[in-house]
């Protein structure tokens, strides 16, 4: 993204337009639903904190923040929580654990069928009788195809597939039936991308994310029991692997593919779409 934003700073520009406040309530609900849960378990660490705020000054991270707008994954500042403060200990540590993502997998959830739902209002029917190998539903929607990646980018020109590997142009005007409709489409693209990445890379079972606190509740039974050090030390050995190497990218990126379009080939079926 770096290099797009040296090379064509206003189209970098028109995309942070949508892809920033999906970046902030990504990150600001996942950190409310630890302290909600935390607060309903019966610790009030994180209201006491602040930590129920909309404020996104309250939750976000410097690094977290750049990484989940750069890389599409990222993490705010951890929810505060005491564990003596928990009704049911182990039990009540996994719901907390859990809460973040959990409200990250229902907004990419709601996300991806608001944007199957503005579907047939965004385009006139012309556009999608035009005939394969041309457009179809499934090239404006699945998250890894051409239509979608350059419509959400550029807005500009519809890329379908003529005849081998050879690809032309679609102007996008001519099949618009309600173009503001394309700009809200484009931010829910942005909103369940954001949330289905940082929920899947806050899974991953390394301290101090998520996944972590998950795998020692329930198969460890939290036998791993880490101080606040240790999980400093794991922090800057994951910042350090995520900059030097593809390895969390990669494992993520595929998990990403495979929700992504597995939900949005459901969702297209009750829509009608498929």
């Amino acid at each position: 993204m770096l290099e797009w934003m040296r090379s064509d700073p206003l189209s970098f520009f028109r995309f942070m337009l949508y892809r920033a406040p999906a970046v902030l309530l990504a990150l600001i609900l996942h950190e409310i639903a630890h302290g909600y849960v935390a607060y309903r378990c019966g610790d009030p660490t994180a209201r006491d904190a602040g930590r129920l705020s909309l404020n996104p000054l309250r939750h976000l991270s410097l690094i977290g923040t750049l990484m989940m707008f750069l890389a599409g994954v990222g993490w705010a500042k951890p929810v505060p929580v005491n564990p003596n403060n928990l009704r049911h200990g182990r039990r009540d540590d996994f719901l907390v654990s859990i809460a973040g993502v959990t409200v990250n997998f229902i907004l990419f959830t709601l996300a991806t069928v608001l944007m199957c739902a503005l579907q047939r209002l965004i385009w006139k029917p012309e556009l999608f009788r035009l005939g394969a190998p041309l457009a179809t539903h499934y090239d404006f929607l699945s998250f890894s195809g051409e239509n979608f990646t350059n419509m959400l980018f550029s807005g500009e020109y519809v890329i379908t597939e003529a005849a081998g590997s050879q690809y032309y142009g679609v102007p996008v005007a001519e099949y618009l039936r309600a173009p503001g409709l394309l700009h809200v489409q484009r931010f829910l693209g942005q909103l369940a991308l954001c949330n289905l990445g940082m929920c899947l890379f806050n899974l991953l079972p390394i301290p101090p994310l998520d996944g972590f606190h998950v795998f020692n509740d329930i198969l460890l039974r939290g036998k791993i029991r880490l101080t606040v050090r240790a999980f400093q030390i794991c922090m800057v050995a994951m910042l350090v692997l995520m900059n030097a190497t593809d390895f969390f990218s990669n494992i993520v990126s595929k998990g990403i593919d495979l929700v992504q379009n597995g939900v949005l080939t459901v969702i297209m079926r009750l829509f009608g779409l498929s």
